[in-house]
């Protein structure tokens, strides 16, 4: 007798020696620890895609912030643009006048002026009738002093010359303004204390030439103190300088690591479908979470900023205007999350996402058959774009990636630009390879 045909299991599943067959139970014995094996593998994997998840939620939105800082304060250009708005925002402008006004009218000593005045008068030989007259004129002279200066400081800074030395004046303080967050070095814009204070030097110089210019010699004395605005004063300006230092270094390196945290996250866990769809969401949530978080910031910086010190419009304009890319930035994102998610969907075998892509080829080969039938027919290349669908449609996808990553400053304009863009590509792909003529109605390939 045949050694070699003694029974037992055989089959792709048996790794017996050589000159050994296993037994049944040795066989049932194998299924089970190859079993045990691979469900300690899977579980793994789901551990570390777990891990790798949590990392990229908590790092999402510090990704966020950090290429706000990087870009809005180390980047000139982008800085500018980010305060130019400030020189023509009505309530700016209002709360910069009438601050100049005060400090312009303060420094003029009016009671000074008319009791010189008075005493002129009294050693011209006056009659005493129009020398208590003189010294009279002290209100009506300050509200007539107030009204002119008031007007001349309001031309000023309603000009576009205003506008051209805001922009001037906030290029030159760049260095100031990353000194300002770093709590290194002064400008501009700069940490006193537990105040951050903006200095005006550069409009009062405006107000003093014009009102030298209108007559008003006197103007030419004002002195050169307290030329600057208080923005907003808290006890923990120390702490956010030093995270504003920590996100400024690892500006470049926190999108990184979230990014790779999320690639690695969908690489490692055995269903790379469903834990791109949970990623996305989960990012999605984080940065709608974010938006809510920048709202509470802007509530209690309201609350912070006495109306004595900056009226409530004008802080609320100067806090929405220098956090509103930041603000775009995760608005973007949060649509480039759920795009993500409703592609990863549609891709499932879930019933309405199975309908939805029934419904699209349907559309997509009538459409095809009806140009064919037109008697425009794509032959051997619509053929090749059916036999490579997943191919053409990865790239296609892939560029409209690549586009919103090399896109600068991407808003959601960009983003829906770029995905009617993919869908139309997609569309138009479907349709050729649908319209290769008679060829075509041999077999319909399904889509993937």
């Amino acid at each position: 007798m045949d050694s070699g045909t003694a029974s037992g299991p055989s089959g792709p599943d048996s790794s017996a020696p050589a000159g050994h067959v296993l037994t049944a139970g040795e066989h049932a014995e194998y299924l089970r620890l190859r079993r045990a094996a691979r469900l300690r593998h899977r579980r793994l994997r789901h551990l570390g895609a777990s891990v790798l998840l949590v990392l990229t939620l908590v790092l999402a939105p510090l990704a966020v912030v950090a290429v706000w800082v990087h870009d809005t304060v180390a980047d000139t250009d982008r800085y500018v643009q980010t305060v130019a708005p400030l020189a023509s925002e009505p309530a700016v402008q209002n709360a910069l006048v009438d601050r100049l006004t005060d400090r312009v009218v303060s420094q003029v000593d009016v009671q000074a002026v008319t009791d010189s005045l008075a005493k002129v008068l009294a050693d011209k030989g006056a009659p005493p009738r129009v020398v208590d007259a003189a010294g009279e004129l002290t209100g009506p002279l300050r509200s007539a002093l107030r009204t002119l200066v008031h007007r001349t400081v309001h031309r000023v800074v309603t000009s576009d010359v205003f506008a051209q030395a805001w922009v001037a004046g906030n290029r030159r303080a760049q260095s100031a303004v990353v000194g300002m967050l770093t709590g290194e070095g002064q400008g501009a814009l700069r940490a006193n204390g537990d105040t951050v204070q903006l200095d005006i030097g550069v409009v009062i110089d405006q107000v003093q030439k014009r009102l030298v210019d209108a007559g008003f010699k006197h103007a030419s004395a004002i002195p050169r103190i307290d030329r600057s605005i208080t923005l907003f004063r808290t006890e923990k300006l120390h702490k956010a300088q030093n995270a504003m230092r920590l996100l400024d270094i690892l500006g470049v390196w926190v999108p990184v690591l979230a990014l790779a945290a999320a690639v690695a996250a969908v690489w490692t866990a055995p269903g790379h479908r469903v834990m791109l769809l949970v990623t996305a969401l989960g990012v999605g949530a984080m940065m709608a979470v974010l938006l809510v978080a920048l709202a509470v910031v802007r509530r209690v910086y309201l609350d912070s900023v006495p109306p004595a010190t900056l009226p409530p419009d004008a802080a609320a304009a100067i806090f929405d205007t220098f956090v509103r890319f930041l603000r775009d930035s995760v608005r973007t994102l949060l649509v480039v999350s759920l795009i993500t998610a409703l592609a990863a969907w549609l891709h499932g075998p879930s019933r309405a996402a199975r309908a939805a892509r029934s419904a699209a080829r349907k559309g997509t080969t009538a459409a095809g058959r009806e140009l064919s039938g037109a008697g425009v027919r794509t032959g051997h290349f619509g053929q090749w774009l059916a036999a490579h669908r997943s191919w053409t449609t990865g790239v296609t996808i892939g560029a409209g990636v690549l586009a919103l990553v090399l896109w600068n400053h991407p808003t959601v304009g960009a983003v829906a630009l770029v995905l009617l863009l993919v869908v139309v590509v997609l569309a138009v792909t479907a349709v050729l390879s649908a319209a290769t003529g008679p060829t075509a109605d041999r077999a319909e390939r399904p889509v993937p």
